[in-house]
């Protein structure tokens, strides 16, 4: 069903819908930034440091924007679409992000890492964990590393994962299951990256 108005996408209508609008009226697209873009900018801050993410983020959805025309409209939620865009752009940045994981494993101590080492084993202590943590995230392969942090950090399925990354879910669950092999064996045993959804079945 065709959106009437901008009033009516702001008062709670799908991604998909609100997309639609800003085919005919572009201005309508500020209402996916302002749902999205705090969500996109953590996730970058985590990956890349506060530094890159407003730059990221602006390009995002400028890209987004751009490409709104061949948006899947069968897709209400945009959120995979748009952590495909900025999961690519990060690519253009691995070398950082790898730097930055290097730099935390020196000193153990950044934020960036708290959501994984609230999960870890007690016996571990914080500052350690942070160190190993950030030394296995920078070892993972690239693939590895972006589907992970997809489904931990930007907290999508494993099926929105799969739509961001252009991938099947098969490939979601194979990177997942190697990267936190991973992860575990750095963190002795603990693993410091299940889901929800993991936990649940």
């Amino acid at each position: 069903m065709m959106i009437q108005s901008r009033v009516s996408a702001e008062t709670g209508a799908a991604d998909a819908e609100v997309i639609q609008l800003s085919r005919h009226e572009p201005e309508a697209f500020e209402i996916l930034f302002r749902r999205h873009a705090g969500h996109i900018q953590r996730y970058v801050v985590r990956r890349l440091g506060a530094d890159a993410a407003d730059d990221l983020v602006a390009e995002t959805f400028l890209l987004a924007f751009r490409q709104r025309d061949r948006y899947d409209m069968a897709r209400a939620d945009a959120r995979p679409w748009l952590y495909g865009i900025v999961t690519n752009l990060i690519g253009s940045h691995r070398r950082a992000e790898v730097r930055q994981y290097r730099a935390l494993a020196r000193t153990g101590t950044d934020p960036v890492t708290e959501p994984f080492t609230d999960r870890v084993d007690a016996a571990v202590s914080a500052g350690a964990a942070n160190k190993q943590l950030a030394a296995a995230l920078a070892g993972l392969p690239a693939a590895h590393r972006d589907t992970l942090l997809l489904v931990a950090w930007g907290d999508l399925s494993y099926e929105e994962a799969a739509a961001a990354l252009g991938v099947p879910v098969g490939t979601v669950r194979s990177r997942l299951s190697r990267a936190r092999s991973r992860l575990r064996r750095a963190l002795g045993d603990a693993d410091p990256s299940s889901t929800k959804e993991e936990n649940q079945a």
